[in-house]
């Protein structure tokens, strides 16, 4: 059964149920929730949290946990942080699941940095190298020529004002080539 059938089951407020097996349902539904498969808007859920202190300093703890998590994730660490985690977490485990396999490779596991991470001093390398690039290919496709072009006539049409402006003789002069 999935968890979208197992939503049709939800206790609502008016259904008969003891505090305590309410308040299990109400923390496994949370699980659920934690986990992405319910919406925190759920009337019910509203509801209960709103009458059980229990579930509120639950939901609390997780609001604590989450803030001490961001916290770690902003501030530079060891890279035996995640090992370490790892171990102490796994000790509040069951036995069964404390011995399981995938504990064991979480007891050793140490982060991957992600590529971008891992490639970051490098960007003003890549950055200059793309610069290069960029100016050999314009230098390939002729903006460089175009410009010389220009700078000639911009030249004659100087030298044309003078030889106007100030006679033939004394442009020639000046524009010597």
């Amino acid at each position: 059964m999935t968890a979208f059938n197992k939503i049709e089951q939800l206790p609502s407020k008016n259904t008969q149920h003891s505090g305590r097996s309410l308040c299990r349902d109400t923390r496994a539904w949370l699980l659920r929730f934690m986990t992405g498969h319910l919406s925190p808007q759920a009337d019910w859920v509203q509801h209960h949290i709103a009458a059980c202190p229990k579930c509120q300093r639950r939901l609390a703890a997780f609001g604590k946990v989450n803030l001490a998590i961001s916290i770690l994730k902003s501030q530079p660490h060891n890279l035996d942080l995640l090992r370490r985690a790892n171990s102490q977490a796994i000790k509040f485990l069951e036995r069964n699941l404390r011995e399981a396999p995938k504990a064991a490779r979480l007891k050793t596991a140490l982060p991957q940095p992600k590529l971008r991470e891992k490639y970051a001093s490098y960007r003003y390398s890549a950055a200059n190298i793309a610069a290069c690039i960029a100016i050999i290919c314009l230098t390939k496709v002729g903006v460089f020529s175009s410009m010389e072009k220009l700078q000639m006539r911009g030249g004659q049409i100087v030298k044309e004002y003078y030889a106007h402006q100030a006679g033939q003789d004394l442009a020639d002069e000046l524009f010597k080539t």
